[in-house]
């Protein structure tokens, strides 16, 4: 056997190299007369090694032609030629497979033995897939007879100039002709190019569902109407790339005029900040955010969102950052002084760290790889490709695996505050406004152009509330000047942050308050993210907040948000008033105490943490030891009970729903009819105060025997008496929803029972049937409030609460299905197959949303509400509090309440098909 071992360089390349065993193997692997080549030329030993170690694909490839291949590696400098055209389609298309090999060996071995720095590398595979490209759409013409005019738009890394080495090709076609031709040429392109690369046309207009070529004039028409933010986004990294150089030319200036004929608003901005969100939501749900290295915390789509999204907020006035290339656009950000030149620099480094690593993982086998490796084994591999060799300071993984997570934390830090710091140094530079880049980084107009495109609107009242809040030389000043480009960013993501800034202002005003609250800040940026949140949403929390600061350092931790247990609201509620004696005083506290725990409420709404019924139940809960309270204070002397109607009695209230109550007492002399009419009123008159600033809840008895006309209190035999003889068909209906919630135990299941016959006892007849629907029309036609709009309305519209509830309500008297709760009505006719089940999900959907969305509303413009609003500013508001957008809540309203009002016509009018 003919001795294989090679020259002392040579083994030693190999015993040095990152993966000696997968070298040795490549080098066994090739014939003997390519020993004399790599013993003789050391860029080609180098090239070879380094391919066999890093790359088990493209040593695949090599050792499939080597004479190719090592012929390449030896004029590294020097493009391969593309064999001649070959008269058969086949022959053309695989001499062009082979030459892409090739030329993607070539690049390769550059990158890896250190020649080409990343911003080539990548620029060199772009160039490789335009010229794919541009083979493909000439091997696609010749399969027509007369070809249409095609011209073939790079979009994503490939226009960029910045490709990976396994990514896809991003493509759109633009094109004149007959659009069947049309159709047929771009897909033979995809076919012969996606031998070569994997091929994506998925970002053309419509996605997979839209043609796959257009004209200009179509393209313009889509992005003129229907264009998402994402869209004008991804058209940031278009350029063409192969086909009719002047139709494509004249594409990208039609695509140039599109994207920067007017400022990117803030809601555009807020809406691909939440498509990055929800990818970031998703690495964490799969618990990869430590090792993603493209979308996790600090990755790669750190730096290109944020370059992406200053290009957005200043292309339209300033042409110069308009690149498509991230690198070559950050040192324009830092030269004009659009980005702090520290953060701009710390950028590049990361950006090229992380790419560089994404590259290595991706070589091993040309897959989209973005993730880290979990073995150790691997990792020490890709550190090793990478460069590095165990030392003192750690392994080679070890050593990596450190710079990764240095990075990135660097680079999530920049993320967060990148928008802002040069707006702060401007602020503070000089009272004067400038108006070159030179005087303060930033100009006047391209200071105002951030502030408007993050949702602040008045460039004036943010530098004032800027300088009031780093004013002085304090330690809480300057840790409050290093915290404000963070708190910034997180308040233009709330839906108001006009609103949240001038709330954190107030919140922050005097240096105690300033400092107390900067140290839980310092302690607890989550705190800080979660009062950025609240007072950006909604000024009556605000309020709250500033009335009870030492509520902010609870908001990043849900369990002590949490509405406790009824048994334990009701024993805090007493402790409360334990504390004080005046009535007034005792009034106060119980005030005090519901508006701290409505906030614990509204904060898991606002952070998803709660769903809409857990809020219902939660201020249901929250009402009754109010009650429960009010009642204590009264001291009544004889028994007496109090009963919750409607949403207080359904345990589904929302934050603006009255008390609807019931008393009831036990005895008939007439000094317990006094002591009855004198707890009640007491209990009305403590829970609704004499003025609005110390109201606790609005009440009312309304909805008892004889409505204001009747006494405020009836015994057991007084209700049945009533009930008996005068009760109306809409009565019953109320009492459907009445629950004891307050008082003497005995009095209230005595009570209860009393209910239960009058309530369930003989099912309805038609008579009653039609009372309750004349009573629901005539609630559609005459109680929508003037100013309200009633296409709009989630209470009275048609399909939307008062629909579902009066639904449920019939059903549940027809079938004696005792439930207070509309929801869980629904749900229990629907197991007993009193209503569909598919109808019930119908009904429960339009339910959730319209009380869902009343509730935000009622945050949001911090006063009740029961349609959406009309004016656009105040619609805006509300759908960014919900994460959506004005036109997608409505679009959401008419599509819930149109599919459970055609229940409500077949269901509770008897109107079957009408809809």
């Amino acid at each position: 056997m003919a001795d294989r071992r090679f020259s002392t360089t040579i083994e030693d390349l190999v015993q040095r190299s990152a993966d000696p065993t997968a070298v040795r193997l490549a080098l066994d692997a090739l014939d003997d007369r390519w020993r004399e080549l790599i013993e003789a030329e050391e860029m080609v030993a180098r090239g070879l090694i380094a391919l066999a170690a890093a790359s088990r694909s493209i040593t695949r490839f090599l050792l499939a032609d080597p004479s190719a291949a090592l012929q390449v590696l030896g004029a590294l400098d020097r493009r391969p030629e593309l064999d001649p055209d070959s008269s058969e389609d086949d022959g053309a298309i695989a001499a062009l497979v082979h030459w892409r090999g090739l030329e993607f060996l070539r690049i390769t071995a550059r990158d890896l033995l250190g020649i080409d720095p990343l911003e080539v590398v990548g620029d060199r595979l772009a160039a490789l897939g335009r010229d794919v490209l541009g083979r493909a759409v000439t091997l696609a013409a010749r399969r027509h007879a007369d070809p249409p005019t095609l011209a073939v738009i790079g979009m994503g890394k490939l226009g960029g100039e910045e490709l990976n080495y396994s990514s896809d090709i991003d493509v759109m076609f633009v094109g004149e002709g007959d659009p069947r031709d049309l159709e047929r040429m771009a897909r033979h392109v995809l076919e012969i190019a996606g031998r070569c690369f994997r091929v994506d046309a998925n970002l053309r207009p419509e996605g997979r569902n839209g043609p796959l070529v257009r004209s200009i004039p179509s393209y313009e028409a889509y992005w003129d109407r229907w264009a998402l933010p994402w869209e004008f986004q991804a058209l940031l990294k278009a350029r063409p790339a192969a086909g009719d150089p002047a139709l494509a030319t004249q594409w990208w200036e039609s695509a140039q005029r599109t994207l920067w004929s007017r400022p990117f608003d803030a809601d555009a901005l807020r809406s691909i900040r939440q498509m990055k969100e929800r990818a970031e939501a998703e690495v964490a749900r799969k618990d990869l955010s430590a090792r993603q290295l493209k979308l996790g915390p600090g990755g790669i789509r750190d730096i290109e969102f944020t370059v992406q999204l200053l290009q957005l907020v200043h292309g339209h006035l300033d042409p110069e950052v308009r690149s498509a290339n991230t690198l070559t656009t950050l040192g324009i950000l830092d030269s004009a002084g659009y980005i702090d030149g520290g953060d701009a620099t710390a950028m590049v480094d990361a950006y090229r760290l992380l790419r560089t690593v994404e590259h290595r993982l991706q070589l091993v086998d040309e897959q989209q790889v973005h993730t880290l490796p979990t073995d150790d084994g691997e990792i020490d591999r890709l550190a090793r490709v990478m460069g590095l060799t165990d030392a003192a300071a750690g392994t080679a993984g070890e050593q990596l695996q450190r710079q990764l997570t240095h990075n990135r934390a660097i680079v999530r830090s920049i993320h967060e505050r990148v928008y802002f710091r040069p707006l702060l140094e401007a602020f503070a530079s000089s009272t004067a406004e400038p108006t070159t880049p030179d005087e303060a980084g930033l100009t006047t107009e391209a200071i105002s152009a951030r502030l408007t495109a993050f949702g602040f609107t008045d460039a004036l009242r943010t530098r004032a509330a800027v300088r009031d809040l780093t004013r002085g030389l304090s330690r809480s000043s300057r840790l409050m000047q290093q915290m404000l480009p963070l708190l910034l960013t997180w308040l233009s993501a709330s839906p108001d942050p006009d609103l949240g800034l001038l709330i954190v202002r107030n919140l922050l005003s005097g240096p105690t308050r300033m400092r107390q609250l900067v140290e839980v800040f310092r302690d607890s940026p989550a705190a800080a993210q979660g009062l950025c949140r609240v007072a950006g949403t909604s000024r009556l929390l605000g309020e709250i907040l500033m009335r009870n600061p030492d509520l902010i350092a609870r908001l990043p931790h849900a369990e002590q948000l949490i509405t406790r247990q009824r048994d334990d609201l009701l024993a805090r509620a007493a402790a409360v008033l334990d504390l004080r004696h005046a009535p007034e005083d005792q009034q106060a506290a119980l005030q005090r105490w519901k508006q701290r725990n409505l906030l614990g409420i509204a904060a898991r709404d606002l952070f998803g943490i709660a769903d809409v019924r857990t809020v219902g139940v939660d201020l249901t809960a929250l009402a009754e030891a109010c009650v429960h309270g009010a009642l204590l204070v009264a001291e009544p002397r004889i028994p007496v009970a109090v009963f919750a109607l409607g949403r207080f009695g359904g345990s589904e209230m929302a934050y603006a729903s009255d008390l609807d109550v019931m008393f009831v007492h036990r005895g008939d002399r007439a000094d317990d009819i006094d002591e009855a009419r004198r707890v009640a009123e007491s209990v009305m008159r403590f829970i609704r105060g004499s003025t609005p600033a110390i109201r606790i809840y609005e009440i009312d008895a309304d909805l008892r025997p004889e409505g204001r006309n009747g006494v405020l209190s009836r015994t057991v035999a007084g209700h049945r008496s009533y009930w008996a003889d005068h009760a109306l068909t809409w009565e019953r209906q109320a009492m459907s929803r009445a629950r004891f919630v307050a008082g003497d135990p005995e009095l209230g299941a005595e009570m209860q029972q009393a209910l239960d016959e009058f309530v369930w006892g003989s099912g309805l007849t038609e008579d009653e049937r039609r009372e309750i629907r004349r009573m629901k029309a005539r609630i559609e036609t005459e109680r929508i409030p003037v100013g309200e709009d009633p296409d709009f309305h989630l209470k009275l519209g048609r399909g939307s609460l008062s629909d579902i509830e009066f639904t449920a309500q019939m059903l549940q008297l027809e079938h004696s299905v005792r439930s207070a709760s509309t929801l869980g009505g629904l749900t229990e006719l629907a197991s007993i197959g009193a209503l569909e089940s598919t109808d019930a999900a119908i009904l429960a959907e339009a339910f959730e949303f319209c009380e869902r969305v009343r509730n935000r509303w009622y945050l949001v413009n911090s006063a009740p509400g029961d349609a959406l609003p009309s004016q656009p500013e105040q619609m805006l508001w509300l759908a960014r509090a919900l994460d959506t957008s004005s036109t997608e809540l409505r679009s959401e309203y008419r599509r819930v309440t149109r599919r459970a009002r055609a229940v409500v016509d077949r269901v509770f009018y008897g109107r079957p098909g009408r809809s």
